[in-house]
């Protein structure tokens, strides 16, 4: 399967032709394997700008004049040449898809509770949630803390059997700024939530699919399907949950591209009553805990040489 590559230094984009729909995906890779993809400064900034970007890029389909065919017959092809983008498929290179923040270079957390509009430029997940077309997330092994976050901010979410989620906020003192605290408990029951949140203790996959947290659990069942794909910047064989969310995202990409991002904004916003008040809530909160704990030179440096000692990200236990 052929496919254009766009590279930065912490983050790769794919823009990847679908087959049966003649559309586009945008394949978005967290590319620090080395660092379990932990998220630093830079990649954030990256990571966000590559969002912008593609939410920019739909709100101009939804800009575009729609045409009636009796008055051009041509002029609905010529928008579908130019409305390209389908869907969006984010995962991580090497073995994990996201192991939190970098704590030698994390983003500043004032920056990223913040609601001020040149702070929410810079926030990933805020940009993440402008985009008009379905987020696919395609998981494998940790996905903890801010890297929980960030799957939490896709449409759907696929795993295979490595796939653990983690949330060690309270375990470091760490406030969520990026939903965590409202999105999990919307996805899994509130009693669940808590549970997660609170003990700061791993949800491998299986149960991460039986309490909803994965939609779909991926698994290799042979060579028969559409043509492999592999993981950017992965020697390794083709991971199933990437070629599915290919499929998947074709699948979508058949169908009518102006419902079905009026169909996401329907879901999103009737989902949504109340919850952007939870979220400006909980940057309230981590915000005011921010302003008290940074520069005490002891939270950070505390989770630093927990991390340092224990073999981040070491694995105690599961539900």
């Amino acid at each position: 399967m052929t496919m254009t590559t766009a590279e930065t230094k912490f983050v790769l984009t794919n823009r990847i032709p679908l087959p049966q729909s003649n559309k586009e995906v945008l394949l978005i890779t967290l590319n620090r394997p080395d660092k379990k993809n932990c998220f630093n400064t830079q990649l954030c900034h990256e990571l966000a700008t590559i969002f912008y970007n593609a939410a920019n890029e739909i709100i101009s389909y939804d800009c575009a004049p729609i045409h009636n065919h009796d008055d051009d017959e041509g002029d609905d092809d010529d928008d579908d040449d130019q409305q390209k983008l389908a869907a969006i498929i984010f995962t991580g290179a090497g073995r994990s898809f996201c192991a939190g923040a970098d704590l030698s270079n994390p983003p500043n957390p004032l920056h990223q509770s913040s609601d001020l509009p040149h702070h929410l430029r810079w926030n990933p997940v805020y940009q993440m949630g402008r985009v008009g077309v379905p987020i696919i997330g395609v998981l494998r092994g940790h996905v903890i803390t801010g890297g929980f976050e960030l799957a939490l901010a896709c449409d759907i979410l696929l795993g295979d059997a490595t796939t653990t989620f983690r949330d060690t906020h309270v375990k470091f003192a760490l406030a969520p700024c990026w939903g965590l605290s409202q999105k999990l408990s919307r996805r899994i029951g509130p009693g669940r939530a808590k549970i997660v949140s609170f003990s700061a203790q791993p949800v491998r996959a299986e149960k991460a699919h039986a309490w909803g947290l994965l939609d779909e659990l991926v698994v290799a069942v042979g060579n028969d399907g559409p043509p492999a794909i592999s993981f950017p910047g992965d020697s390794q064989t083709m991971n199933p949950a990437l070629n599915r969310a290919l499929e998947l995202a074709d699948s979508i990409a058949s169908n009518s591209p102006l419902m079905v991002r009026r169909y996401k904004r329907a879901i999103v916003e009737g989902t949504n009553v109340d919850f952007q008040k939870g979220l400006q809530r909980e940057r309230e909160l981590g915000l005011a805990h921010y302003l008290e704990i940074v520069g005490d030179g002891q939270t950070f440096e505390g989770a630093k040489d927990y991390i340092a000692g224990d073999g981040r990200p070491r694995l105690l236990s599961s539900m």
